[in-house]
């Protein structure tokens, strides 16, 4: 029996995928372009082991797919918009519950940079009707004033520690515009929410962003494979070695004959 072939590079995916066959293993992030996530779903289908997942691996890509699966852990009334039907639906729904400011994130932005605050959702109907511009799919939920930001980073059982971020010029915490931090330390509420959210992402490592509020509801905000390290104790370079030892873990853990 023809031993399974380990894929460890973008490049060596690439070199190999059309030969790769049920069993064979891709263990590493694929850095794929948008237009070629559709390759997941062949790679499953084809019985392509993959790790991290393509669940998480999707997830990190997208805040939109975040909303949708992890919608019981955000913010309540967190949607997803399509369209401009889809915001004056939820402009009405928010109208009736009282909700006043809002957030939107754009699908694929990163660092904060595409997380807007609006006075509530007619600024941002406004907005978008004497645009040209069509920011389709969009997450929006309400905003939570005085909220804490704390980051998580959990590394499989090898690693686990937050902190908090706050910057008193703006609503983004990011540590790159001027954010401070500080240690954190999570209570069981706030860990029993993080290994539920990696469980329903299957992320065996993540940087996740939590949100609790002045009353002490904690939220996810979103969750990634990837993300900085500025605050932590540990920096990217060990970070990056221990999710490596994650992955040859879960090869080891294989039973490959």
């Amino acid at each position: 029996m023809q031993s399974p072939v380990i894929i460890r590079t973008n490049s060596q995916f690439r070199n190999n995928y059309h030969s790769l066959k049920r069993g064979d293993v891709v263990l590493c992030v694929l850095n794929l372009k948008p237009f070629e996530e559709y390759l997941f779903t062949d790679l499953i289908h084809r019985g392509i082991i993959l790790f991290p997942p393509a669940i998480s691996q999707i997830a990190s890509r997208s805040k939109c797919f975040q909303a949708r699966i992890f919608h019981g852990f955000m913010v309540p009334d967190t949607r997803v918009l399509a369209d401009r039907k889809d915001l004056v639906k939820t402009m009405n729904e928010y109208a009736h519950k009282g909700v006043g400011q809002i957030i939107t994130k754009r699908d694929r932005a990163d660092c904060g940079l595409g997380i807007n605050v609006w006075r509530d959702c007619e600024e941002l109907f406004n907005h978008i009707t004497f645009s040209n511009h069509s920011p389709w799919p969009i997450v929006v939920q309400p905003f939570i004033p005085d909220a804490i930001d704390i980051r998580v980073i959990w590394i499989g059982n090898r690693h686990m520690e937050a902190y908090w971020r706050k910057n008193t010029a703006s609503f983004r915490n990011n540590l790159h515009f001027g954010g401070k931090s500080g240690r954190y330390e999570l209570d069981k509420k706030e860990q029993d929410l993080c290994k539920e959210v990696m469980s329903r992402g299957e992320f065996p490592y993540a940087h996740i962003d939590l949100l609790k509020t002045p009353g002490g509801e904690v939220y996810l905000s979103e969750v990634s494979l990837f993300g900085g390290t500025k605050g932590a104790s540990i920096n990217s370079v060990k970070c990056s070695m221990l999710k490596k030892e994650v992955e040859e873990d879960f090869l080891d853990s294989l039973d490959l004959g």
